[in-house]
């Protein structure tokens, strides 16, 4: 619950201009997250989140700059490790299955790491696909992935 509730954080400061804890926790709601504030406060601490200019005179959150990206590892090998079930690579595609309802949130935490091999990622409801430049990249992916599962 908590990383499917963070992931959405994620979502909706990249897609809304969030400028308060009480227009986050709304917007939370709206997405079947409801929470206190306190919650909400935890959340953007542990995900390293700040004010920034909005560009119009005002401020909303936003990951912040300095944010290491080892934090962005450490989640996903969290995510990986509570809803991955399996990966394979099949030439420059790799197929992550997931618990059911999971894929959303791992490929989300794919695609926050911006890693330049991964030329994409579509995910349903138990499988996430994603996209390599090539059939080398895909297959380290997915043995770094089976070493998490171990």
């Amino acid at each position: 619950m908590k990383n499917d509730r963070q992931t959405a954080v994620l979502q909706i400061i990249e897609e809304t201009a969030v400028e308060t804890q009480e227009q986050l926790m709304q917007l939370l709601a709206v997405r079947g997250f409801a929470c206190t504030q306190a919650t909400v406060s935890r959340d953007i601490k542990q995900l390293h989140l700040m004010k920034a200019p909005d560009g119009m005179g005002g401020y909303r959150y936003a990951v912040s700059a300095q944010m290491p990206k080892l934090n962005f590892e450490e989640k996903l090998q969290t995510i990986f490790r509570e809803c991955v079930v399996s990966a394979e690579n099949a030439q420059n595609l790799a197929i992550i299955k997931t618990m059911n309802g999971m894929a959303n949130a791992a490929a989300f935490a794919l695609d926050s790491m911006k890693d330049t091999d991964i030329v994409g990622t579509l995910a349903g409801d138990d499988t996430v696909l994603l996209v390599f430049h090539d059939s080398a990249h895909a297959a380290d992916f997915c043995e770094q992935v089976r070493q998490m599962l171990r």
